[in-house]
């Protein structure tokens, strides 16, 4: 049997094993290296959304069978991404205002303010320099502690605690440490937008609660999911992301040449560039035909997006950069990086700006952009649940 994950060869690319199980094993059963159980691994495009959308595959850590149960506490309240209707959908309709396209486009001017700061204090200070620390790490910080009126001298406590949140090689016990030293930060600042609101999301969040029938405790579970959700993975797009346009100066002289093309190469950059490494995990809770296997209530499922994203059958040629692929939004295929169905990043609108934003302005600034160092000696985040780059040395001019 098969274990997993299975180790890359090339950093920008997904397993080669993917492509020969979707030939001839799309849904297999492999052993799982954190637990040594056994799970269902789904890399198909079409049966990837067959999983995704199905209401009969749960989120619940708590479900029997869900895959790497990497410690025997569950999610905290408010953790909505682990649970299942009704309570996800209560928490994520609190949500929904916040994410939405007016929302998000009056966030513009504050992200490009953000982005356009980081890339001149990194220009000003000449090349070579760590694009990780610099911009990656920095602008979506400064974005969700803004979006929700988090001090943001507190950015070094966040940045480490995302760091060993990530992290697959910390012991279980020390990352719920982590994550309830979290919580506790929160539940301190959560109450003190209740006594004295501001203009922020945990304010609104917290005027709005009782209405929703929401408790105190969950709007601190949901803020701290954001921290998390909402900044370790825009950190890592933008990292890897951009190792992978710089490694395709054609694709690169293409945005420079046609700045409209933008979103279409962002969708494309997402796509080609999975962060979510480990992948989506559900539990089936009644038997399940998906593709002609039988998934049978209380099995785990691991539905790899990276391996869904590149698969033959939906995208020509899947391994190269192609900004053509985004080019008729209207009848577009969609990818699954932000997933499928009711657990669908609700974050996703706010997660593109700051992608477009980062990426419009560094380019714009510095064209002569390039790697600092060989490909093989970028420190890819191999380690990590969320892959990117640990960090990324870029020079200039």
């Amino acid at each position: 049997m098969d274990s997993y994950p299975i180790p890359r060869t090339c950093p920008l690319d997904p397993p080669s094993e993917y492509r020969e199980l979707q030939a001839g094993r799309p849904i297999t059963r492999v052993r799982l290296d954190f637990d040594g159980s056994e799970v269902w691994l789904v890399t198909r495009y079409e049966d990837a959304r067959a999983v995704l959308g199905d209401a009969r595959f749960s989120s619940d850590f708590a479900t029997p069978g869900f895959p790497a149960r990497l410690t025997s506490q569950p999610p905290g309240p408010g953790t909505f991404i682990r649970m299942d209707p009704p309570d996800h959908s209560r928490l994520r309709r609190l949500l929904l205002p916040e994410f939405n396209r007016r929302r998000v486009e009056a966030l513009r001017p504050a992200i490009r303010r953000i982005a356009g700061t980081l890339v001149e204090d990194m220009a000003a200070q000449g090349p070579p320099a760590d694009l990780v620390e610099a911009l990656a790490l920095p602008l979506p910080s400064q974005v969700i502690t803004e979006l929700l009126g988090v001090p943001y001298e507190d950015r070094d406590y966040f940045h480490e605690t995302t760091k060993v949140i990530g992290d697959r090689n910390v012991e279980p016990e020390q990352r719920m440490k982590v994550r309830q030293d979290l919580r506790h930060y929160l539940e301190r600042l959560v109450a003190e937008r209740e006594r004295q609101p501001a203009d922020d999301l945990l304010s609104r969040l917290g005027a709005h609660r009782e209405a929703a029938k929401v408790t105190r405790e969950e709007v601190v579970g949901v803020a701290t999911l954001l921290m998390v959700a909402g900044y370790e993975t825009i950190a890592n797009q933008i990292g890897v992301g951009t190792v992978a346009l710089l490694e395709s100066p054609d694709r690169l002289a293409e945005l420079r040449e046609r700045p409209e093309a933008l979103p279409a190469a962002i969708e494309e950059v997402i796509r080609h560039q999975t962060v979510i490494d480990y992948g989506a995990r559900r539990a089936a809770t009644t038997d399940v035909e998906v593709g002609g296997r039988l998934i049978r209530q209380g099995e785990g499922v691991v539905v790899v997006l990276a391996a869904a994203n590149r698969d033959e059958e939906v995208w020509a040629d899947p391994d190269r950069l192609d900004f053509g692929r985004f080019g008729d939004l209207a009848g577009r295929q969609e990818h699954l990086s932000f997933g499928f169905g009711i657990h669908q990043c609700m974050g996703q609108l706010l997660a593109r700006a700051q992608l477009e934003i980062a990426w419009s302005v560094l380019f714009d600034r510095l064209p002569g952009l390039r790697l600092a160092v060989p490909l093989d000696e970028v420190p890819f985040r191999s380690d990590m649940f969320v892959y990117g780059v640990h960090a990324l040395p870029v020079t200039w001019g």
